[in-house]
């Protein structure tokens, strides 16, 4: 007989076990061995869930955007979302400022910094990243996996699509169909997440092991403590009183997309987990589908986070004193480097050194932050997909639209 989805040895829990095999393994096995013998059955995962990325932002995208003829809707959709994006990130560097204020994560620190060098990295220009929106060539921007491109073409096509009328419905239908493929394909691959899950506990753990944690551990203690508290003040109250549904489903929803992004250290790894969640929870298949790929993208919580206590982090290092002038644009270049973030493993380490030049901090201090960033990348990129599927519900909500379209996923009988 099948299981059912309340079984205790459903996905989450398998999962979940995977999580603590792969830190008791490794610590039992040298980082060669782990490397070598285990870690590729994590990267066969994260190359399995990428895979189906692209066709499934773009033809749920498709299908969403051709799907709704109020054009005004779109275009409050698009509104709610980019200032949620932006009100939250924004909070987000805050928090990583006053809880690093708090507990002051650098003093007392004496590692050196002599001999460490960090490359620096330029801020593009905003035109230029406005402009970088729109593809030269979709196709390469389909090859490259640029997600913010991939949907300025999609939803373009889709009001395209949508002003045929008539004549498009074959086309619309086509998208409609290969999406619901796309989400079966997402449904068959996280069937091999536990044993993913493993494998890239074991790899890291087996890499970096307990000790490196020690020397910065107030750090990682801060960033935790940070971000833990966003969730309990800002997330939340949301869930709560904006989006409406239990504390507990609302956890229990997140909880596949949030242990793959806490794994893997990528948000696109989670992002095809992240829709499907955010559908069971109650979005809507059009908005879901805007804001979940589009805050992959454009809406780092956790990184935003990281920003912050970084900043302070670094600052205290070297025994420097952030005046308020300091903080506030310690704020808003956290949010634009949020902003410009790829959702890949360690970018958020390399786009902080845009934050720590805006205010002066030397650049040598990334060197040191280098040695526990993984356990910091899994913090940080977990909280980026709660925060784009959160966004994704309360949009829904304010659209009166939350719970509108049940999510069917059980597959066709035969």
């Amino acid at each position: 007989m099948a299981k059912t989805k309340s079984s205790m040895m459903g996905l989450p829990m398998q999962m979940l076990i995977g999580l603590a095999l792969g830190i008791v393994v490794g610590m039992f096995v040298d980082s060669s061995f782990a490397n070598t013998y285990i870690k590729p059955f994590g990267d066969l995962f994260i190359r399995l869930i990428r895979m189906v990325v692209v066709p499934l932002v773009f033809a749920t995208l498709v299908a969403g955007a051709a799907g709704i003829s109020d054009v005004g809707k779109l275009g409050r959709v698009a509104i709610k979302t980019l200032v949620i994006f932006l009100l939250t990130s924004a909070v987000s560097v805050i928090f990583g400022l006053v809880i690093a204020k708090m507990i002051d994560p650098g003093i007392g620190i004496t590692l050196s910094t002599e001999g460490l060098k960090a490359a620096q990295v330029n801020a593009p220009s905003f035109v230029k990243t406005l402009l970088e929106i729109v593809p030269i060539n979709p196709m390469e921007a389909f090859a490259k996996g640029s997600i913010l491109q991939i949907i300025f073409f999609a939803i373009l096509f889709g009001f395209c699509l949508n002003y045929m009328g008539e004549k498009g419905k074959p086309v619309y239908h086509f998208f409609d169909i290969v999406g619901n493929i796309m989400i079966r394909m997402t449904l068959v691959v996280m069937n091999y997440a536990p044993i993913g899950v493993f494998a890239l506990m074991a790899a890291v753990v087996a890499q970096h092991g307990l000790a490196v944690l020690l020397p910065l551990m107030k750090l990682i203690i801060a960033s935790f403590i940070a971000t833990a508290l966003l969730v309990i003040v800002i997330y939340i109250p949301l869930v709560m009183f904006v989006i409406r549904i239990p504390v507990s489903t609302y956890f229990k929803g997140i909880f596949e997309p949030w242990l793959i992004a806490f794994t893997t250290c990528s948000s696109a790894a989670a992002m095809a987990a992240n829709l499907l969640a955010s559908r069971r929870l109650g979005a809507t298949n059009s908005i879901a589908s805007f804001a979940v790929p589009l805050g992959n993208t454009i809406n780092m919580n956790g990184t935003a986070v990281y920003m912050g206590v970084t900043a302070v982090f670094a600052a205290q290092i070297y025994g420097i004193d952030l005046s308020i002038g300091d903080q506030v644009i310690v704020v808003l270049t956290g949010v634009l480097a949020a902003v410009g973030t790829a959702g890949v493993p360690g970018a958020g380490l390399i786009m902080s050194t845009l934050v720590f030049t805006q205010i002066g901090l030397p650049l040598e201090v990334i060197a040191l932050i280098a040695g526990v960033d993984r356990i910091l990348d899994m913090i940080r990129t977990s909280i980026n997909v709660v925060g784009d599927s959160t966004t994704a519900l309360i949009v829904s909500r304010m659209e009166g639209e939350l719970g509108s379209e049940p999510f069917e996923e059980e597959a066709p009988k035969a």
